[in-house]
């Protein structure tokens, strides 16, 4: 494989239950260091279901998976575990903020999962935060935040490792068209600025004009814009 290509798939199928109906099918897609690629399609089309397997969070029914020249198919629980560390970042269209931990706390987190000091954790946490424009919020409980704001600091959650691939299933979707566009624009910024690639699904077309391939999912299959 490439040594510039940091996820690669090759012939992937999923079904479910045991059922003849295939949700993907033949889906082969190989993403470069610092590319971003939008995953355009309605509900139900098959988005998260390709993010999740790309994430690792799904298994398909058949095919291969390469992230960063590692074959993931008979690779172990704890490799596993430790690649989605490591290696991705997950951004969802819900928030998914620990409730009971203030917004840097949320941000600090992951990277003492990740086994960074605190001092540094925090000072990361705080610039990642500002660069979002979160400075005043960094005490900030989730139930004190706006959906913008929130979704910013999940998007400082998922990047405080330096993943190198950003995976993002409907960040927006939750969001007015206003902050939807404003927050699609941070999210590229950080992936821009940290040299990540970054896979986004999403339904809204306004909003990939700034990436670097489009693809459509329809009835299983990837087609390019």
């Amino acid at each position: 494989m490439n040594s510039a290509t940091v996820i690669k798939l090759e012939n992937i199928g999923k079904r479910y239950n045991n059922s003849n109906t295939f949700v993907l099918r033949n889906i082969s897609l190989e993403i470069k260091k610092s590319e971003f690629i939008a995953l355009l399609g309605p509900s139900g089309s098959g988005k998260s279901t390709l993010l999740h397997i790309m994430g690792l969070l799904d298994i398909p029914t058949e095919g291969e998976i390469y992230i960063s020249g590692d074959r993931i198919y008979d690779v172990s629980d704890e490799k596993k575990t430790n690649i989605r560390l490591t290696k991705l970042g997950f951004v969802y269209q819900y928030h998914h903020l620990l409730q009971e931990f203030s917004a840097i706390e949320n941000v600090i987190l992951p990277q003492l999962i990740y086994g960074v000091s605190k001092e540094i954790a925090y000072k990361k946490a705080s610039n990642l935060l500002s660069q979002l424009g979160l400075a005043d919020k960094l005490d900030a409980m989730p139930s004190e935040l706006s959906g913008g704001q929130k979704q910013r600091v999940a998007i400082a959650r998922a990047v405080a490792n330096d993943p190198e691939i950003l995976l993002a299933d409907e960040p927006t979707g939750n969001l007015d068209r206003e902050t939807a566009i404003m927050v699609f624009e941070d999210l590229l910024m950080l992936a821009k600025k940290n040299k990540m690639s970054a896979v986004i699904a999403t339904h809204n077309e306004e909003l990939v004009e700034k990436v670097n391939r489009t693809y459509y999912i329809s009835e299983g299959r990837l087609l390019k814009k």
